[in-house]
């Protein structure tokens, strides 16, 4: 298999995924307000809200729970939490949002594992 071919596969595996977390937080009834938020700074997979609580979703799929958390690296938080920052500056109503950054990992065979405050700013 080319380089190429694994980029397309892992690319359309990173997509399938983020469906499947957006489905499963809008069951959980928040409302998904940007997928694949991009910045100079870095990107935001998933952007969920309820109320005025704002989730900041990275998806993560996986083989096990414990491989999803320990892909969570420093220098990956700080990219979010940057993108993060850049989006909460362009919203209206920013002064009244609490943000939350959450982690959904989706695991072979299972529905996806929301992780409430996978890490904190």
């Amino acid at each position: 298999m080319s380089g190429v071919d694994k980029r397309n596969r892992a690319y359309r595996r990173g997509h399938s995924a983020e469906r499947l977390a957006a489905l499963a937080l809008m069951l959980k009834g928040y409302r998904i307000v940007d997928r694949r938020y991009r910045t100079r700074l870095g990107e935001i997979d998933l952007i969920a809200r309820r109320g005025d609580i704002v989730l900041i979703v990275e998806v993560k799929a996986r083989t096990t729970l414990e491989q999803a958390m320990d892909s969570l690296n420093l220098s990956t938080m700080r990219r979010i939490e940057a993108a993060a920052d850049l989006w909460l500056a362009r919203q209206s109503d920013h002064s009244r949002l609490s943000l939350r950054f959450d982690l959904v990992a989706i695991l072979p065979w299972r529905w996806p594992v929301h992780v409430p405050a996978a890490f904190t700013t």
